[in-house]
């Protein structure tokens, strides 16, 4: 039951500033003044579910786009798929154990959802985060002190990342 009301809303092109003191003019005697309507309040339901009416508003693009093309809307919404998704499907027929490698997706998330609660509960503890702010500061000082400052210790450490990513690879 929405209630309408006849009152007008005025607004006045006039580039004075009012003041408090001084009283205004009613807006019939001003000639430079527009009345708009008053609009009847939102109906309940969309109070109730304002998702409803941006998923109506959303579709509205796509018809008009189907009409102004002629073609049906079916047509419209067709689109090629990503090479990256071609990929991953591919992928995903070449597993034999499906159930393992969903299972250990699974166990990841799991494992990475905890540890983010984990840093989050020692992050609100009061001097811990400071704390370990300064070990990694003062580590990271010894690190590059130990092995980026001189040139023999540079071309030991990188002859080591060179090795250890041969190893993962598998690559001589």
């Amino acid at each position: 039951m929405a209630l309408t009301s006849s009152s007008a809303l005025t607004i006045s092109s006039s580039s004075t500033l009012f003041d408090g003191k001084v009283p205004r003019q009613s807006p019939a005697s001003s000639p430079q003044c527009v009345s708009l309507p008053t609009l009847a309040p939102p109906s309940v339901q969309s109070k109730i579910n304002p998702w409803k009416a941006t998923a109506y508003c959303r579709k509205i693009p796509r018809n008009v786009v189907a009409m102004a093309t002629g073609e049906a809307s079916t047509d419209v919404a067709t689109t090629e798929t990503p090479e990256i998704v071609k990929t991953v499907q591919e992928a995903w027929d070449k597993v034999d154990d499906k159930y393992a490698v969903t299972s250990l997706v699974v166990a990841a998330v799991i494992a990475l959802w905890a540890s983010a609660g984990l840093i989050s509960a020692i992050d609100r503890l009061p001097l811990i985060p400071v704390l370990l702010e300064l070990v990694g500061i003062g580590y990271t000082g010894w690190f590059a002190y130990k092995n980026l400052v001189f040139k023999p210790e540079r071309e030991a450490l990188l002859g080591k990342i060179k090795e250890t990513y041969s190893e993962i690879t598998g690559s001589s």
